[in-house]
């Protein structure tokens, strides 16, 4: 179990792993229909994923499937509600099977699309809680992280707002939700408030029957856009001045469940469950998106600081292991090291460097030959964690699959990255590459020649 604290202004927030075991679906199901949106048929296919992979959708109706992994990096902005985008392919109104995956605690999942939308089923999140009852529950062997708020953020927009709180007590390890929903007096939507405690029997029971609603006037200005051109009073709940038109409700306060059951699905692109107590005022996707994006970046910042604040290998010991000196050696320390299997280290690009005085003085950039130095530098790195391989110097025997994705300039700080794909006696064969921030910046395929260092 593990801490971070990430600061937002006056706001601090800790994010603390607890552990609990993985599960995803026992056999692939399949159903299809129309989407929510824009009307258009769809196939989905639920299938099985590996210990650790998360929820992916594919686009199997593309030349080559298209793979979006279900994280708010790739939410694209739309109107009403969340879409993922990889390129140019999208997948729009991913937020009701989330939130089923979500209540029914599936961690891995693979969801074939054949069309741009998931079918809109009845507006509500039922019919994909069945799909994956119908497919069977199974746990795997590995544990999950999940994250525990510590301390509190807000994120605001206008008169909506979500507050991120911790739990009550130690014992509490699910997340509570609290929603307020107001849209005044005047309208047919009278004010509600909703509270659940997030285990899988309430969720199924108190919000996944929840479907998905709009006033009358919203209803026609969507039609004006060409969205919902299929729907009928049946398929959706819509509002009039006296309520409901041509149907009825579920529950009382319908629409603040549903409100809640949005939520739930687009709190799970944080990509891990989490723990805690949520406050939301009328607030929508865009906010919810929001305050993912920001435990999101607590989560990255909390692990970059711990892995600097306590390094591996300092530059003594680096410089112990490679032969490297001023001005050639590009690896400043080791942050990480997994075996012999992974390793990552940390170059900080300083304006001092020797080669900013030619390349460019007017515009410094770190050549890309120097990166490539870097990312080698740090496979041989990996590669002395063998024990039959210390005493040796990999030399570089050839590169292939050489990319670089953006510049390196004076201020910033490449993480170096090597992975081993084979490791024999007198010679590796490493995955490399270099990062700034979350930013690509360079990637290789590098084989070495392991020496003797007096050789």
């Amino acid at each position: 179990m593990g801490t971070a604290q990430i600061r937002f202004g006056r706001c601090a927030i800790v994010l603390e792993i607890r552990l609990r075991l993985q599960q995803t679906i026992d056999h692939p199901v399949e159903f299809e229909g129309k989407g929510l949106f824009t009307g258009c048929p769809a196939i989905v296919r639920l299938r099985p994923a590996e210990s650790g992979s998360g929820i992916t959708f594919v686009r199997t109706d593309q030349r080559e499937p298209i793979r979006i992994d279900a994280l708010v990096e790739n939410v694209t902005k739309r109107s009403r509600r969340t879409s993922l985008q990889n390129g140019t392919v999208s997948i729009e109104t991913v937020e009701h099977l989330l939130s089923a995956c979500s209540g029914m605690q599936v961690d891995n999942l693979i969801i074939e699309l054949a069309g741009d939308e998931l079918p809109a089923a009845d507006g509500s999140c039922l019919p994909f809680v069945r799909k994956l009852e119908e497919a069977g529950i199974t746990t795997q062997g590995d544990q999950r992280d999940v994250f525990t708020i510590s301390e509190t953020v807000r994120v605001v927009d206008g008169g909506s707002e979500l507050v991120a709180l911790p739990p009550l007590s130690q014992e509490q390890d699910t997340l509570e939700i609290h929603y307020d929903l107001d849209y005044g007096d005047q309208g047919p939507i009278r004010h509600q408030r909703h509270t659940i405690q997030m285990t899988p029997d309430v969720f199924v029971r108190d919000i996944a029957p929840a479907r998905t609603f709009v006033l009358e006037s919203e209803a026609a200005a969507l039609r004006s856009a060409g969205l919902g051109m299929h729907l009928t009073y049946d398929d959706i709940l819509v509002f009039g001045e006296d309520g409901p038109i041509e149907n009825e409700l579920r529950f009382p306060d319908e629409c603040v469940r549903h409100k809640i059951l949005d939520l739930i699905g687009d709190l799970y692109l944080l990509g891990q469950p989490i723990v805690g107590r949520i406050f939301a005022r009328k607030s929508g996707h865009s906010l919810n998106h929001e305050l993912v994006r920001q435990f999101r970046r607590s989560i990255r910042e909390g692990q970059r600081r711990r892995l600097l604040g306590n390094p591996t290998l300092d530059i003594r010991d680096v410089k112990r292991i490679l032969p490297h000196r001023f001005p050639f050696l590009m690896v400043d320390r080791i942050i990480e090291v997994d075996g012999s299997q992974r390793a990552v280290g940390i170059k900080n690009v300083t304006v001092n460097e020797p080669f900013f005085q030619g390349h460019y003085p007017g515009q410094p950039i770190m050549p890309g030959v120097l990166i490539i130095e870097a990312m080698a530098q740090m496979g041989g790195i990996l590669l002395s964690q063998e024990l039959e391989h210390k005493g040796k110097v990999a030399v570089l025997l050839s590169l292939d699959k050489v990319k670089f994705r953006r510049t390196v300039t004076p201020g910033d700080q490449l993480v170096l990255i090597a992975e081993a794909i084979r490791v024999k006696s007198r010679s590796g064969h490493v995955r490399t590459s270099a990062k700034v921030g979350d930013d690509l910046v360079a990637e290789a395929v590098i084989k070495f020649m392991l020496t003797d260092a007096d050789g």
